[in-house]
C-alpha cells in the first residue's frame, strides 16, 4: 500500500486539465451521490487483468488496447458497443493465430469520456466559451449553457459505463465470443476489403481446427475458454473527482482500487514531477499505463516509474509510447535503455494514433493510415534492435464504417472525409482498417518471435 496516501490526497497538487465547477455545492452533493453507488468494476477483476499483464511484460502474452477517443451521450447504442467488441475480437483472433500468443484484450470503454485540451476556451465568430472536455464534463454544442461544466454529467457517465459494461461483459462470457461465431463477426460493410477476405479464409482454418477438435471430445462444453473470452476497461484517469468517487478499499487485501475501470492511465499531458494525476494513481491497486511522448526524459521516466511502481510489481506499468512517425526511431530508444537498465519491468504498448494527427486540405483532422503503420513499424524495430519486447498496441477505433483517418487498403480519401466523420474528438481507425492494422501488426509480431526464437537456439 502506498506511504502517505489516501483518495483524496491528490487535491494538494496540481491538476491540469480539469474543470473549474461553478457551483461547488452541486458538485459536493454529486460526489456524495456517486461516492454511495455500486462499484462498476471489482478488485479481484483488476487482480486479474495485472496477472494477466505480467506475462505480457514477460513476453508470454500481448496487449490489445482499443476503442473510442471519446465516448459520447449521443452516440449511446448497443449496437456501436457490439461493433466496437466485434472488431476487437477479429483483431484479437487474426494476432494469436500469428503469435500463437494469448492475446489481452482491453477497451477504452465504459469510461473514456474526459478529454484534455490545449485551450481552456474556444473562440467562434468572437464569441469566447469554455472548451468543450468531453461529455462527462460538458456539451460539445457551442452555447454557454452547455459548455459550463455540470456534475450531473458524472452520474449520467456512470450510468452509461454501467450499461456498457453490462452488455460487454453479456457478449464476453454469453456466447457471442465463442470461436464457433468467428465467421459472423465480420461487418458487412467491410466485404470490399481484401483483409476481410483473408479474414473469412482464416475463419475457415479455424473452424475446421475446431472441427476437428469436436471430433476428439474438445468442444465449448468441455473447454469453456472457446466459448468466452475475457475482457477489460480501461480509461484515462482525467476527472480526478470522478475517479475518487469511485475508489474503495478492497475488503480482502485493504488495498484501494478505483473501480470506475479495471485499467487507468496518466495522459502525457498530466504526467510531470507534483501532477495530482501522479498523487492519485499512486495509490491505488489497479494495473496503470502511462503516456510517453517526446517530451519525457529517460531520467523523468525512471522517477516516475519510481513513484508509481517502487515494488516493481509485474503487470503493474504500460508504457504507452507516442512519438509519431518520424520520431519514434529516434525518440523511443534512449527511453527503452533506461528502463532496461533500471530493471523496472514494464510493457511497451504503442499509440501510433496520438503524434500523427494533421489537418486534411478539406478541413478536417485526420490521421493518415500509412503515418500509423510507419510509426508501429518503428516501434517494433526499437524494440528488436535493444532485445526488449514489443508488448501491445493502443488505438483509437470504432467498429462503425466512419470516415476519419484516410488511407488504407479501402481508401478514405481527403475528399471523402466529410462522409462519414462522426468523432466527437480525434479521428479513429474505421472497423476495415483496424482488421488491416491486425494483420499487419500480426506480420510484424510474429517476425519479432521468430527472431527471438532464433537467437535463443
Amino acid at each position: 500500500m502506498a506511504t502517505n496516501w489516501t483518495a483524496n490526497s491528490w487535491r494538494d497538487f496540481e491538476g491540469l486539465h480539469m474543470p473549474n465547477y461553478p457551483d461547488a455545492a452541486k458538485l459536493a452533493e454529486t460526489e456524495e451521490l456517486l461516492g454511495s453507488y455500486p462499484p462498476l468494476v471489482f478488485a479481484g477483476e483488476a487482480r486479474s487483468l495485472k496477472q494477466d499483464l505480467a506475462e505480457v511484460s514477460a513476453g508470454k502474452a500481448f496487449l490489445l488496447q482499443g476503442g473510442d477517443c471519446a465516448e459520447s451521450f449521443a452516440e449511446f447504442h448497443p449496437n456501436n458497443i457490439r461493433d466496437t467488441f466485434r472488431v476487437i475480437l477479429q483483431m484479437a483472433v487474426v494476432l494469436t493465430y500469428a503469435s500463437k500468443l494469448p492475446i489481452v484484450k482491453v477497451g477504452r470503454m465504459a469510461g473514456q469520456f474526459a478529454k484534455p485540451r490545449s485551450s481552456d476556451v474556444e473562440v467562434q465568430d468572437g464569441v469566447e466559451l469554455p472548451s468543450y472536455r468531453g461529455d462527462i464534463i460538458n456539451g460539445i454544442e457551442f452555447d454557454s449553457a452547455g459548455r459550463d461544466p455540470d456534475p450531473d454529467r458524472m452520474v449520467r457517465a456512470y450510468n452509461q459505463a454501467a450499461a456498457t459494461l453490462n452488455l460487454l461483459r453479456a457478449f464476453s462470457t454469453g456466447g457471442y465470443a465463442n470461436l464457433k461465431q468467428v465467421h459472423g463477426w465480420t461487418h458487412d460493410f467491410m466485404a470490399r476489403s481484401p483483409w476481410a477476405k483473408k479474414f473469412e479464409k482464416m475463419a475457415d482454418q479455424i473452424g475446421e481446427a475446431l472441427a476437428f477438435m469436436e471430433a476428439c471430445g474438445i468442444n465449448p462444453d468441455t473447454a469453456p475458454q472457446l466459448k468466452a473470452t475475457s475482457f477489460y476497461t480501461s480509461h484515462e484517469a482525467l476527472l480526478l473527482p470522478y475517479e475518487q468517487c469511485l475508489t474503495r478499499q478492497d475488503s480482502l487485501t485493504g488495498d484501494w482500487y478505483d473501480t470506475s475501470a479495471h485499467f487507468l492511465w496518466i495522459g502525457d499531458r498530466t504526467r510531470f514531477e507534483g501532477s495530482a494525476h501522479v498523487e492519485f494513481l499512486r495509490g491505488i491497486g489497479n494495473p496503470i499505463g502511462l503516456k510517453c511522448g517526446p517530451s519525457l526524459t529517460p531520467d523523468a521516466l525512471i522517477k516516475m516509474l519510481d513513484t508509481l511502481n517502487p515494488a516493481h510489481e509485474p503487470g503493474r506499468i504500460t508504457l504507452i509510447t507516442r512519438f509519431g512517425h518520424d520520431k519514434i526511431e529516434s525518440g523511443l530508444p534512449p527511453l527503452v535503455r533506461a528502463v532496461k537498465q533500471s530493471g523496472h519491468p514494464v510493457i511497451w504498448s504503442c499509440d501510433p494514433m496520438h503524434g500523427n494527427v494533421i489537418k486534411a486540405e478539406s478541413g478536417y483532422k485526420t490521421r493518415p493510415f500509412d503515418r500509423i503503420l510507419t510509426e508501429v513499424r518503428g516501434f517494433f524495430a526499437v524494440h528488436r534492435a535493444e532485445g526488449t519486447f514489443a508488448g501491445g498496441i493502443h488505438c483509437e477505433m470504432t467498429g462503425q464504417n466512419v470516415t476519419e483517418c484516410t488511407g488504407g487498403a479501402v481508401a478514405v480519401t481527403d475528399a471523402s472525409l466529410g462522409d462519414r466523420y462522426h468523432t466527437h474528438c480525434d479521428p479513429r481507425l474505421n472497423a476495415a482498417q483496424s482488421l488491416e492494422l491486425a494483420f499487419l501488426l500480426a506480420e510484424m509480431l510474429n517476425q519479432e518471435l521468430s527472431d527471438r526464437a532464433r537467437e535463443a537456439a
